[in-house]
């Protein structure tokens, strides 16, 4: 059967198709009896109203778009946790799509969220240009989740990705180690931050750095690995500082897979603190995001925009921490 409409309600209660409009939005100038006949109607024709369709025919919306950059990052799921706690508080309900971390299609994803009308749209861990995000926050308020902007249309949450390197670094070398490499998340969303708090706190405690091109994925993660292998044979680091925890788990399989152990052989440090790091079995050390609060903050950042109780960006930089399980420990060699 065809979806029940507006029309057919209207003509089982014995009223106007605009009568049902009133009733289905809440007016109070329906008397009482009118409206338990559109009500008993509806509940007849199992009718529930097009709220997306009606929010583009009112000009007003209650739904927050939401580009997710990586669906298979448990880290972005914890953020969405937040922003859906935070926003259903507030009234409001979440249109969730992803770009799967590629420029062309983030611009696609983008530009179908913009298309729903939304109140306000949160891009977490955006690679798009930053073209495309000025034009799409002259369209609706917009707020970053780990990327920065220097746009006062634009409100950005983020962790101090070089404060959490630098205190992965600091960890590994009150441990004993000197050798230390970091396989980074190339141009990934907060990489960079993360890569100069690396190489800050090498050059702190006097050490010579050493950085590997990667990405936020476990398959990367493993390939930096066997690239290491390929070129210092033997003279592996005694430690790793990975760009984010799929990062961590890839490298920790493949250094398995060459009959290393972890931390025994090569210590492994994470980032993100994700669900996964926390599993009995993997048990990463690794840097922890505050990921509910930083979605809720991104949640209250935007609908503040929507509500105009504001105008000047807010810039969110929250503190990272360390959380340290079995995947580090002291170095039985260095040279």
């Amino acid at each position: 059967m065809d979806r029940p409409t507006m029309e057919d309600v209207a003509a089982r209660a014995g009223v106007s198709r605009a009568l049902v409009s009133l009733v289905m939005r809440g007016s109070p100038k329906v008397s009482e009896h009118r409206r338990a006949a559109v009500l008993r109607a509806a509940d007849e024709l199992g009718y529930a109203p097009h709220a997306m369709a009606r929010s583009l025919a009112s000009r007003t919306s209650h739904f927050l778009g939401v580009m997710v950059s990586d669906l298979h990052n448990a880290f972005w799921a914890e953020i969405v946790d937040g922003l859906d706690a935070c926003a259903r508080d507030l009234g409001f309900e979440l249109v969730i799509n992803t770009g799967g971390r590629r420029p062309a299609r983030e611009r696609q994803a983008l530009a179908s969220l913009l298309s729903f009308r939304p109140a306000g749209i949160a891009l977490l861990g955006p690679v798009v240009p930053a073209t495309a995000i000025a034009g799409a926050a002259m369209q609706a308020p917009l707020v970053l989740v780990s990327r920065s902007s220097r746009l006062s249309s634009v409100d950005t949450v983020n962790d101090n990705g070089q404060t959490g390197s630098g205190l992965a670094v600091d960890h590994l070398v009150s441990l004993g180690h000197k050798d230390i490499v970091h396989i980074d998340g190339g141009g990934g969303s907060q990489a960079a931050p993360r890569r100069t708090g690396y190489l800050a706190a090498m050059r702190r405690h006097g050490l010579a750095p050493s950085v590997v091109g990667s990405e936020y994925t476990d398959t990367a993660g493993a390939k930096a690995v066997r690239e290491l292998l390929d070129a210092r044979g033997h003279h592996l680091p005694t430690a790793i500082v990975a760009a984010n925890d799929f990062n961590a788990i890839g490298a920790i399989s493949a250094l398995e897979e060459a009959g290393l152990r972890v931390p025994a052989d090569v210590s492994v440090v994470g980032y993100d603190n994700t669900s996964l790091a926390a599993l009995r079995h993997v048990s990463l050390t690794t840097v922890d995001q505050p990921r509910t609060e930083m979605g809720r903050l991104a949640a209250e950042a935007l609908i503040q925009r929507v509500r105009g109780e504001r105008t000047d960006p807010v810039r969110h930089l929250l503190r990272p921490s360390l959380v340290v399980r079995a995947t580090t420990g002291p170095p039985l060699r260095n040279f």
